[in-house]
């Protein structure tokens, strides 16, 4: 079993079990809805942080310390793909007023979106399984923020649904199963380690994609929503998401700084020969 199976598989089924929080907001009263603002804007935080903090210094890194045409492509393509995914295959917004459906069974809207969101928990598992292979800091760091920002959007799934006319029961059913296809992009990058380079290649990739989640999706909802003292606290939130990846990236710091002390090197820490 290659090294760290364990904790990616641990990793992408906790965030797949994030499609049931959606149910649970939704259905939890008022309270439940009003935090919402600010899980967006912690999620937001998150990102920008896991971009800046982790995921850009690491393929840097394995570019021998040079911001790298491959860098530069990679960034490009996760912006250019994520913006497909939500463009083509996501028809909501976080947050949509949720409606019910007349009769007449579901909406193709239904499963449209189900797709979608299957095609972007397959790569959400990629993305995190690929940080995980690349080192234990990064693979936090990505989990954490990747669960963020699934909270807000899960919620908005969960409400494209019942819009469509599933019932809440099949609604849960099917957003969970979408939810598991982040295990299965997981399990693609265990089984593909070392032969085609993912471990490395997606991180740039990721970066790209969290900053178009981040900017194009989370903040305008976080300026829809913000007003008078709202701003702050949303600020405060966004801060926190920010602050949240700097705590893993001085862990992961210090955690590396005492592995080198004891004779380990970091490099091959994930198992490849650099010969």
């Amino acid at each position: 079993m290659p090294e760290r199976t364990l904790e990616i598989l641990l990793s992408t089924i906790a965030v797949s079990l994030i499609s049931v929080v959606g149910a649970v907001v939704l259905f939890g009263g008022g309270r439940a809805k009003k935090i919402l603002p600010l899980l967006v804007a912690l999620a937001a935080g998150a990102l920008i942080g896991d971009t800046f903090l982790h995921l850009l210094p690491h393929a840097v890194a394995d570019a021998g310390g040079s911001f790298s045409p491959a860098i530069t492509w990679g960034v490009l393509g996760g912006l250019v793909g994520f913006f497909f995914i939500e463009s083509v295959l996501h028809w909501h917004h976080h947050g949509e007023d949720v409606h019910e459906h007349g009769e007449g069974g579901v909406h193709p809207i239904g499963y449209m979106n189900l797709i979608g969101d299957m095609f972007h928990n397959l790569i959400d598992g990629m993305l995190i399984a690929a940080t995980w292979l690349h080192t234990p800091e990064l693979g936090i760091a990505t989990t954490i923020a990747v669960a963020l920002h699934e909270i807000p959007q899960e919620f908005g799934d969960f409400g494209v649904l019942l819009h469509a006319g599933f019932s809440p029961k099949r609604a849960i059913a099917f957003n969970l199963l979408s939810g598991l296809a982040a295990v299965v992009g997981a399990l693609i990058v265990i089984a593909t380690q070392g032969k085609l380079g993912l471990e490395v290649a997606l991180v740039p990739v990721a970066a790209g994609g969290f900053l178009y989640i981040a900017c194009a999706d989370l903040v305008p909802e976080i300026r829809k929503r913000a007003r008078g003292m709202k701003l702050v606290t949303t600020f405060l939130a966004l801060a926190l998401g920010v602050g949240l990846m700097a705590l893993v990236h001085a862990t992961g710091c210090a955690h590396g700084h005492s592995h080198s002390h004891g004779g380990h090197s970091h490099d091959g820490g994930h198992g490849h020969s650099h010969d």
